[in-house]
C-alpha cells in the first residue's frame, strides 16, 4: 500500500483512558495496532481536563480542610494567607503530573509497538477510516477492527453566556489563576460536588443550584447526607429543586435568575449539567453504527455497536463514565476483537467521587434492595467509633454494608469519608468471591487504621440478623 494507506488489525481512535488500554493488549498480543488521536497530546480528557488536574487541585484544597479538621490551621500558613498561591501550586503540580504521566504513555505505547497517527479520523465505509492530519494531510487507514474511544465534553447550551473569565464549564474552571470570592455551581452530579467541595476548602464561598431534591440522586441517601453536612460545614450552600432560568453576565459579575423569582449573584459561575459525547467528526453514519435515545453510542456487553467489528468504549458510550471503567472498557473489547470470548464482560465496578470528603460504593442501595424485594439488614462502621477515625478527625465518615439475610452475602458496601475511594476494595474483594459478611469480622486489619469500620460495619449486621 502507499504511504497515504494502510492496514492494521485494530485501529483505536481516541487516547484516553480507553483508547489507551485498547491499544496495547492487542498490540502486546502481537497484532497491529494504530492510535489515532486529534488532539496535540496524548492521554485524553482524563489526563488533561478531566480525572488528573481536577485531583491535583483536590490535592491542595484537601490540605486546608485537613488542617481545619484537626485544628492546625494556623501551622498551615500558605493554605490560610495565600490562597490563590497555593491554587498557582496546585497548578504547577497538575502541570508536572500531566507531563510525567504523558510521558510514560508515550513509552508503553511506543515500547508496545502501536502506531501513532495524529489527525481526526473519520469513516468512509465501515472497514475505512480517513485521518485529516494537523498540516491537511489526509491519509486511509484500512481496519479489520475499529476501537472508537473519543470521549465526551461538557455539555454548554446556547443560552448560557460561556465566556471562560466568569462563566465556566468544568474544563475552563481549571485553568483559573484566582480564587473567586464568590461561585456559583448549577448541578448536583459529580462534577458540579466535586469542584463545589473543593473550592469552599480553599475559602471560597460557594452555593450549588440543582432542580433534584438532593445532591446525587442515585446515592444511598445517608451517604448524601453525610456529604452535604459536610459540605455544609465548610460554607456551601444549597438551592436545591431551583432551576435556573437565566444566566447574566454584568461586568465582573455573573447573576441566575431561578424558577422563583428569586437570584443568586457570584464572581463567578460553574456549570456542570452533564456532557456530551465527542462523535460528530466520526461520520458514524457512514459506518452504520446506531445511536442510543440520548445520542451516545449503543454497544452490547462486550461493547460491540451495531456493525459487529467496531467497538465503542468509554464516556463514548454514557454512564459510567469512569476512568477505571474505561480502562476495563477498553481491554474487553480489543481482547474481544481479537477472538478472546473469554475476556469477560463488566458486571460490576466501584464509583467513587472526589469530593471532600470522598463518597464510593460498590453493589446496591437500600433502596434498590428494597424495591426487588430483598430481605436485608444495614450495618454501620462510624469513623468516629475507629482510633483512627478519632485521631485524623473525620467524625462524620463511615461504612455501611448491606448484607443478605439468608446466606449473609454482600450485597453492597457503601463509604464516605477520607480514604473511601481506597477502601472500597476490600469490600470489592469480598464480593468478587462472593464472601460472607463472617469474613470480615475474621479478618486481621492493621490498628489504628480506618479499615477497621469494616469489622465494626460486619459486627453491627450480625447483631441485625
Amino acid at each position: 500500500m502507499s504511504r497515504q494507506q494502510a492496514a492494521f488489525d485494530l485501529v483505536v481512535v481516541g487516547s484516553g483512558p480507553a483508547g489507551q488500554q485498547a491499544a496495547m493488549t492487542a498490540a502486546q498480543a502481537g497484532r497491529t495496532v494504530a492510535l489515532v488521536e486529534r488532539k496535540p497530546r496524548l492521554g485524553g480528557v482524563g489526563l488533561h481536563t478531566g480525572t488528573i488536574p481536577s485531583k491535583a487541585l483536590r490535592e491542595a484544597a484537601y490540605a486546608v480542610a485537613v488542617a481545619g479538621r484537626s485544628g492546625m490551621r494556623q501551622a498551615l500558613e500558605v493554605g490560610v494567607r495565600r490562597p490563590h498561591a497555593m491554587l498557582l501550586d496546585a497548578i504547577r503540580k497538575k502541570e508536572d503530573v500531566i507531563n510525567q504521566q504523558e510521558s510514560v504513555l508515550l513509552n508503553r505505547l511506543m515500547k508496545s509497538g502501536v502506531a501513532l497517527i495524529p489527525g481526526e479520523a473519520s469513516f468512509l465505509d465501515p472497514h475505512t477510516l480517513e485521518v485529516c492530519a494537523p498540516n491537511g494531510e489526509r491519509r486511509r487507514l484500512q481496519a479489520a477492527s475499529v476501537v472508537l474511544a473519543t470521549g465526551s465534553r461538557p455539555r454548554r447550551p446556547r443560552q448560557v453566556p460561556f465566556d471562560r473569565v466568569s462563566v465556566h464549564d468544568s474544563t475552563s474552571i481549571l485553568r483559573m489563576t484566582r480564587l473567586p470570592h464568590r461561585l456559583l455551581v448549577v448541578g448536583g452530579g459529580v462534577i458540579a460536588c466535586e469542584f463545589a467541595s473543593i473550592y469552599a476548602a480553599l475559602g471560597v464561598e460557594v452555593t450549588m443550584i440543582d432542580h433534584h431534591r438532593r445532591l446525587l440522586s442515585w446515592l444511598s441517601e445517608d451517604m448524601v447526607a453525610a456529604l452535604s453536612e459536610a459540605m455544609a460545614a465548610m460554607g456551601v450552600g444549597f438551592r436545591m429543586e431551583r432551576a435556573v432560568v437565566e444566566i447574566r453576565r454584568d461586568g465582573g459579575r455573573v447573576a441566575a435568575l431561578l424558577d422563583d423569582g428569586s437570584e443568586e449573584e457570584g464572581d463567578c459561575l460553574l456549570y456542570a449539567m452533564g456532557r456530551m459525547p465527542n462523535i460528530e467528526s466520526l461520520k458514524v453514519a457512514r459506518a452504520g453504527i446506531v445511536l442510543d435515545d440520548h445520542g451516545w453510542i449503543a454497544v452490547d456487553d462486550h461493547f460491540r455497536t451495531s456493525v459487529p467489528h467496531i467497538y465503542a468504549v468509554g464516556d463514548l458510550i454514557g454512564k459510567p463514565a469512569l476512568a477505571s471503567a474505561a480502562l476495563e472498557q477498553g481491554r474487553v473489547a480489543a481482547c474481544h476483537a481479537l477472538g478472546d470470548v473469554r475476556a469477560g464482560t463488566l458486571s460490576e465496578l466501584p464509583m467513587a467521587i472526589y469530593t471532600i470528603p470522598e463518597v464510593s460504593s460498590i453493589g446496591e442501595t437500600e433502596e434498590e434492595l428494597r424495591a426487588e424485594g430483598v430481605d436485608f439488614v444495614t450495618g454501620y462502621g462510624r469513623y468516629s467509633e475507629s482510633a483512627r477515625g478519632k485521631i485524623i478527625g473525620d467524625y462524620r465518615g463511615m461504612v455501611k454494608l448491606n448484607v443478605a439475610r439468608a446466606d449473609r452475602r454482600l450485597l453492597g458496601v457503601h463509604i464516605v469519608g477520607e480514604s473511601a475511594g481506597e477502601l472500597i476494595h476490600i469490600g470489592q474483594l469480598v464480593r468478587s468471591y462472593h464472601g460472607v459478611v463472617d469474613d470480615l469480622v475474621r479478618n486481621v486489619f492493621n490498628y489504628p487504621t480506618l479499615a477497621e469500620c469494616y469489622r465494626l460495619a460486619a459486627l453491627d449486621c450480625l447483631a441485625r440478623l
